[in-house]
């Protein structure tokens, strides 16, 4: 429940304030412009960076190898080019470190942690 309570109160609350600021610190024009050009580059570099780890999952399993780091990482960048297509900054900035690979190093421990405490208390659904 404070999940939710953050994810639809407080940080919808704490991007508005940000462009607010923005907008008086450098105007409205520059500030949704730079807001559209980061959904822009967010796609790019999310189709990019996509399918560099497609093919190294097919390389991967050609070898025999368990793609899982792969995956993980395809998982960050579909995740990061999601939240650089969000207006907002602060979803900019957390969609920016799960597309850069030196910061989505950090980020993919949480993701693991986050994966496995799921699946012990049995909310992933599988057929």
């Amino acid at each position: 429940m404070r999940f939710l309570f953050l994810l639809f109160i407080v940080f919808p609350a704490i991007e508005i304030g940000i462009f607010l600021f923005l907008g008086k610190l450098i105007g409205i024009l520059p500030t949704v412009l730079f807001m559209i050009l980061t959904g822009i580059i967010g796609a790019a570099a999310a189709k990019k960076q996509g399918t560099e780890v497609y093919y190294k999952v097919q390389r991967d399993l050609q070898y025999g190898k368990m793609p899982g780091e792969a995956i993980a990482d395809g998982l960050c960048i579909f995740i990061g080019g999601l939240l650089l297509m969000l207006p907002g900054f602060l979803s900019d900035l957390a969609g920016a470190c799960l597309l850069i690979p030196f910061t989505r190093g950090w980020c993919k421990p949480i993701l693991f942690k986050w994966l496995r405490g799921m699946s012990k208390n049995k909310r992933i659904i599988s057929k």
